[in-house]
């Protein structure tokens, strides 16, 4: 559930629904086949610098949609990307490197 603060400007609310209905037309385009239903915008977000800056791209869509779905003026880029799907998001697993 999302409850907005009057310290929330009105631009950051509207930037939030869009990115809202950006997604729901996403889900929907998977849904009518537009796109596959196993990889596709939602299946492979985030989609981190590393990933959308690589030499190679073997995505069924652009390089552009996965980084920049809406018009932008800042960009947030996530470290990595999904591990294991669900899985990975529901049991997490912090590993220490030497």
């Amino acid at each position: 559930m999302v409850e907005p603060t009057e310290s929330e400007p009105l631009s950051e609310l509207d930037r939030f629904c869009d990115a809202m209905i950006a997604i729901r037309q996403e889900i929907h385009d998977i849904e009518e086949g537009k796109a596959d239903r196993d990889n596709n915008l939602i299946k492979n977000a985030p989609h981190s610098m590393n990933v959308v800056c690589a030499d190679t791209w073997d995505r069924p869509y652009t390089r552009q949609q996965a980084a920049f779905p809406l018009p932008h003026t800042e960009k947030y880029w996530p470290t990595v990307g999904k591990i294991d799907d669900a899985y990975g998001d529901r049991n997490l697993v912090c590993v220490l490197s030497e």
